[in-house]
């Protein structure tokens, strides 16, 4: 473990919480000290619930190590099904009471309660959030299932046909605190059912656990969200044959792809790609004379895996971007971000390190950040456009409104959120270029919120929009060259979106070449030697 300020995943105990929460008829007992119930305001300040997650804190205190804390455990289990009388119980604990070896789940089974009980067992120092969640979903699932007979060579994806019934499918991984989990199950249901396929069972957002022990009646799973259904999709397609698809439906080719794999999984001719190419604005616009715009500009990339590796097929495939940089914070998923990364000639970033994001950020200078909420605030600070793809978020991304990133509505909704900052960009970039006409006085600001107008003049060309007092710190460095005004002037000619890697480029000839004063020689001079 690291202490940091921000942290793109919590603790797996969060993710069994978001399983818990997600699902009907369930509760989980959690041993955990006092200050670990933060996590119900997750639920209720993010998500915007109206009742709090179905969990019961132990809360030992200090005080109670003392004392026996296993007795403190088994009355709040017993207390907790008396009260809530759930259908199954979680049984788990938290990082701090990790320590503790209490061994809740044992305590638990050992207490002759007449419900599945499900024991957790998330190790908090070297796992995270999305393993938590995980995690639970497949004991969930397994524990509940260990009945049914084992037997994956009977389970056939075309019995349909014979039975006179649509195909079925379950719908696995949506969650709370997911990415438009929400939405995105709406809009993936619409989709199936427009091409006359039914939902078995959506889990675990929504599902009890009466509907996970009816699993085996769909004839295929989707894998919506690999990070917590992959490892579920794997169980049961080993020991009950049930197939599941691989693709996740972001974007235009993802959902044509998607569509065309459910068909050739449930045996159903796979539909026309022309029929499909006017379901999605996005597909209209990148055909139109306007969308000449967007192409090549650089895009940086950080998120989920998932959502990583559909946001990097969008760019380069349907919107015509270059990527720039790629990476994720789920380690899970590492392997198939650095091929992809591969693919595209670059170097993946793996890591929970957000300050090590934004250095990467920086270095590349990319025109538009797709990424969570850290990569908004350190865009932010950059002066660099962004749009939030991917957990972790901040309340605004959770949209009262429909707002899927999946389907074709989902495509819609992806162009919108990607382009938009890029046109707002622009405009920035055109206040930067006129603020000399008098229309731009002073306050002037883009949608952005920068200052145009005379402000813009004060920051004297300095990197992404930064104040002219923390301009004057860096030229005041005794290793540093000293930008003369016409320098000033002439590196203020260059766009935001990269003025901040032509400053270092050009500081960095400077003191190579001895110069102590930068002027537009100088800039001529450092762009010359770069390009060489």
């Amino acid at each position: 473990m690291e202490l940091t300020l921000w942290t793109y995943e919590g603790p797996p105990h969060v993710g069994a919480m978001r399983i818990a929460t997600s699902m009907k008829e369930v509760h989980y007992v959690l041993h955990a000290p006092q200050g670990d119930t933060y996590a119900d305001l997750l639920f209720t300040m993010i998500e915007r619930r109206g009742q709090r997650p179905p969990v019961t804190y132990t809360t030992f205190q200090a005080r109670d190590l003392g004392g026996d804390t296993a007795e403190l455990v088994k009355r709040n289990i017993r207390e907790s099904v008396e009260r809530f009388q759930p259908k199954a119980l979680l049984v788990g604990e938290s990082c701090t009471a990790e320590l503790i070896q209490d061994q809740p789940g044992s305590l638990a089974h050992g207490m002759g309660i007449n419900l599945p009980i499900i024991s957790l067992e998330l190790p908090a120092y070297s796992k995270k959030e999305n393993w938590g969640g995980s995690e639970t979903f497949y004991q969930i699932v397994r524990g509940l299932n260990k009945n049914l007979p084992s037997d994956s060579n009977t389970h056939d994806p075309t019995i349909w046909k014979t039975q006179n019934r649509k195909p079925r499918v379950n719908l696995l991984g949506p969650t709370l605190l997911g990415f438009r989990c929400r939405d995105d199950v709406i809009e993936i249901s619409k989709l199936l059912e427009d091409h006359g396929i039914d939902i078995n069972v959506t889990a675990p957002l929504g599902a009890s656990p009466e509907d996970l022990m009816r699993l085996n009646k769909a004839d295929i799973n989707i894998c919506l969200y690999p990070e917590i259904a992959e490892s579920t999709c794997l169980w049961l397609e080993r020991n009950l044959g049930i197939p599941f698809s691989k693709t996740v439906p972001i974007g235009v080719g993802a959902t044509q792809d998607f569509l065309e794999e459910i068909h050739n999984l449930l045996g159903i001719k796979p539909p026309n790609k022309i029929d499909n190419e006017h379901d999605s604005r996005l597909t209209w616009y990148s055909q139109s004379v306007d969308s000449n715009y967007l192409t090549g500009k650089r895009v940086f990339i950080f998120g989920d895996g998932t959502h990583a590796l559909a946001a990097a097929r969008i760019s380069k495939e349907e919107l015509g971007f270059e990527v720039v940089g790629i990476g994720t914070y789920s380690r899970e998923m590492a392997k198939q971000v650095r091929a992809k990364a591969k693919d595209l000639g670059l170097k993946a970033i793996i890591s929970n390190d957000y300050l090590e994001v934004e250095a990467a950020i920086s270095e590349a200078a990319p025109e538009i950040v797709l990424g969570t909420q850290m990569e908004r605030h350190s865009a932010k600070r950059l002066g660099i456009p962004c749009a939030v793809i991917s957990t972790p978020m901040h309340v605004q991304d959770v949209p009262a409104r429909y707002s899927p990133q999946m389907g074709w509505e989902g495509s819609n909704v992806i162009f919108d959120s990607w382009v938009h900052p890029l046109m707002m960009g622009l405009e920035e970039h055109l206040i930067g270029m006129f603020k000399h006409d008098f229309e731009f006085v002073d306050g002037h600001q883009s949608h952005l919120g920068h200052l145009g107008g005379k402000q813009k003049q004060h920051d004297n060309g300095n990197e992404s929009g930064n104040s002219s007092q923390q301009s004057s710190k860096e030229t005041s460095s005794d290793d540093s060259p000293i930008w003369t005004s016409e320098g000033k002037a002439e590196l203020a000619k260059i766009p935001f979106f990269v003025r901040g890697k032509v400053r270092r480029n050009t500081e960095k000839y400077a003191r190579q070449a001895g110069c102590r004063q930068i002027d537009s020689e100088t800039l001529y001079d450092a762009k010359a030697h770069f390009r060489a």
